[in-house]
């Protein structure tokens, strides 16, 4: 990594939304990518984006969904992609690579989150297929598309990165299945990414961010049945937030990724985890909050790069 684990004091925190940090920066003429753009933190980013110019594309699986989400936003638009289905991916990108266009920024924000056991392609643990696998192919097979020398990719993490490093031995949870600890594998794969592509691109200018967003109640909870909702606290039976201070807003949720992907203070850095508007600390073994030194390993993240690439039958960098 080019840069340590250590905030740098950006002037925003966790009250601070994606308006505010983006607030004096103008995106006219830049071009983001925003995977899930139509839905929770995905749309409020979308918003913001495109309210400071940028043009925005949001690859999407209901892509009907989108399209009714979306209307009236200015300067987006919409297409399909699966990221569970690799030849979606596969598709969207050479449509999109057709175009002869460049990308300013890529946010990978689409995922899902402790569903019920579930395989997709080869039998895949969807979690780690989808958050995981289904990105990195798709930044693979745009890389022709990312703009050299300025250019950043943020990978959507969360702090359940902690739930678990990657399960060298068990990557698809073959043997025995917990959604959480799945779930966490996910989140660490996704900061194992930005460390690796960081380091891949920097050298062309190309930088890449990892982050955790903060807690938001946002449809990415579809899979939480109501009950375990209520046992953890986080609502009553009546649905109503108990702890609305322990909760972002979409606005605030959007803001960490929005910062990553434009804000000034980040230039020359990269391959760092981020939380609340700036550069995380390290996590020591009982903290709550920070990265855990597994998912900022540049040995498991080179090891991570080489099994996706095999996995997914992708690599922009293979020699």
């Amino acid at each position: 990594m080019s840069t340590a684990q250590h905030k740098i004091g950006s002037g925003f925190g966790a009250t601070s939304t994606a308006d505010d940090v983006l607030e004096g920066l103008d995106l006219t003429g830049k071009l983001a990518l925003v995977t899930g753009g139509y839905s929770g933190l995905g749309l409020e980013t979308t918003r913001a984006l495109t309210k400071a110019g940028a043009r925005v594309v949001v690859p999407a699986r209901r892509r009907a969904t989108a399209e009714e989400a979306l209307a009236g936003l200015d300067g987006v638009e919409v297409d399909e992609l699966d990221l569970a289905d690799l030849e979606s991916v596969r598709s969207f990108a050479e449509r999109f690579l057709a175009s002869g266009r460049v990308l300013d920024i890529i946010i990978d924000n689409a995922g899902i989150m402790a569903c019920p056991e579930t395989r997709v392609g080869p039998g895949w643990e969807a979690q780690f297929a989808t958050n995981h696998l289904g990105h990195f192919a798709l930044v693979n097979r745009l890389w022709p598309a990312i703009a050299p020398g300025g250019a950043r990719v943020v990978s959507v993490s969360s702090r359940a990165h902690h739930f678990s490093g990657i399960r060298w031995d068990d990557v698809h949870w073959q043997r025995g299945y917990d959604k959480w600890q799945a779930y966490g594998q996910a989140k660490t794969a996704n900061v194992l990414f930005a460390v690796h592509l960081d380091r891949l691109g920097r050298d062309v200018g190309v930088r890449a961010f990892s982050l955790h967003p903060g807690g938001i109640l946002t449809p990415l909870q579809r899979h939480i049945p109501k009950e375990e909702m209520v046992e953890r606290g986080w609502i009553d039976e009546d649905g109503t937030i108990l702890n609305p201070e322990g909760f972002k807003t979409p606005e605030q949720g959007a803001a960490t990724q929005v910062w990553a992907a434009t804000s000034p203070r980040l230039d020359g850095l990269g391959g760092v985890y981020l939380e609340d508007c700036d550069i995380a600390e390290p996590a020591p073994a009982d903290a709550t909050t920070g990265v855990k030194p597994w998912a900022i390993d540049p040995d498991q993240a080179s090891r991570l790069w080489d099994l996706s690439a095999e996995l997914t039958g992708v690599n922009a960098f293979a020699s």
